[in-house]
């Protein structure tokens, strides 16, 4: 399991992250959420070794980054937002260096890279050169050169970025099967309604404190504990509003100049039934009525204000 216990880094008049903490278990996909600077990336390098913290520490398997970090870089593959690509050698080649990098025996390197190349659909291109790849096949070229020596854990800084819809796609899926092969995954991301389609966990950074942090259900639940209910109505909007908030669970009820009502609403799905008789009885003439289901999106607006570092 990876226990991040207290992370702090400071730099000359700056505190960069601010006791980080939080703890994964083998197959959870974490998504690690916000702005630019809130801390996502030092926090990350500070896991994978690349930064020392300046006090806390994490520990992966039982060891510990600042004292075993070595022991650390082995079980772990680090995809940087930005990441260089070798010219002139094929996608094979490219893997082949770096497991023997990670000291992959070379009896079992061609096994390994047609492994990884199969788990990262890239098989077609085992001898393409590199830089003839499109952007989303060296994303999972890049992937699949974490993957070579088989690490527990994945830190994907921003995997998505610059991809097109159909890649996204592609690469949101295979981080989801790579959940459900036993690997922890940490994935930054600006693109929150996606990362809550494969993402069992998420954290909110801001200005290097983590506001959030837990299954994405309990957060949405936590962050908007009564229900938005959306209604339209054919006639007389703002009457509607005066009758709605008349009736006992609901906290607050407005209207646009078009009819639409918003509800925020304290009941159970029995209770909102009642909520569109007292409209139907009232001749409101309800055409439309959905609950809005809040998201990440959502929550990662309410928690955060927008402040960087």
């Amino acid at each position: 399991m990876l226990e991040v216990l207290n992370l702090r880094k400071e730099y000359a008049g700056l505190t960069a992250v601010k006791g980080v903490s939080f703890s994964l278990q083998p197959g959870d996909i974490f998504g690690f959420i916000g702005s630019n600077g809130a801390g996502k990336t030092t926090t990350i390098r500070m896991i994978a070794t690349l930064l020392e913290p300046t006090s806390g520490t994490a520990r992966l398997n039982g060891a510990d980054i600042v004292n075993d970090p070595m022991a650390v870089r082995r079980m772990i593959g680090y995809m940087p937002d930005f990441f260089g690509l070798y010219d002139d050698v094929k996608v094979w080649e490219y893997l082949d260096f770096f497991a023997a990098i990670y000291q992959v025996p070379a009896k079992q390197r061609s096994e390994v890279i047609d492994n990884v190349l199969e788990l990262t659909d890239l098989t077609v291109k085992k001898n393409a050169f590199v830089q003839s790849l499109s952007r989303g096949m060296q994303q999972r070229l890049c992937l699949a050169r974490c993957l070579v020596h088989d690490p527990l854990l994945l830190l994907l800084d921003e995997p998505a970025s610059g991809l097109d819809p159909r890649a996204r796609a592609e690469l949101k899926e295979l981080i989801a099967e790579l959940g459900r092969m036993g690997k922890i995954v940490i994935v930054s991301s600006h693109i929150l309604p996606e990362l809550s389609d494969f993402c069992n966990t998420v954290g909110i950074i801001e200005k290097g404190e983590l506001l959030a942090y837990g299954p994405v259900n309990e957060i949405v639940r936590a962050t908007q504990p009564t229900r938005i209910l959306e209604a339209h109505v054919l006639k007389d909007a703002a009457g509607a509003v005066e009758l709605l908030q008349r009736l006992p669970q609901v906290v607050t009820a407005q209207a646009t100049r078009d009819g639409e009502l918003r509800i925020d609403f304290a009941g159970d799905n029995e209770g909102q039934a009642e909520l569109v008789k007292a409209l139907v009885d009232g001749g409101f003439k309800p055409i439309g009525f959905r609950e809005h289901q809040a998201d990440l999106e959502d929550v990662f607006l309410k928690l955060t204000t927008g402040a960087v570092n």
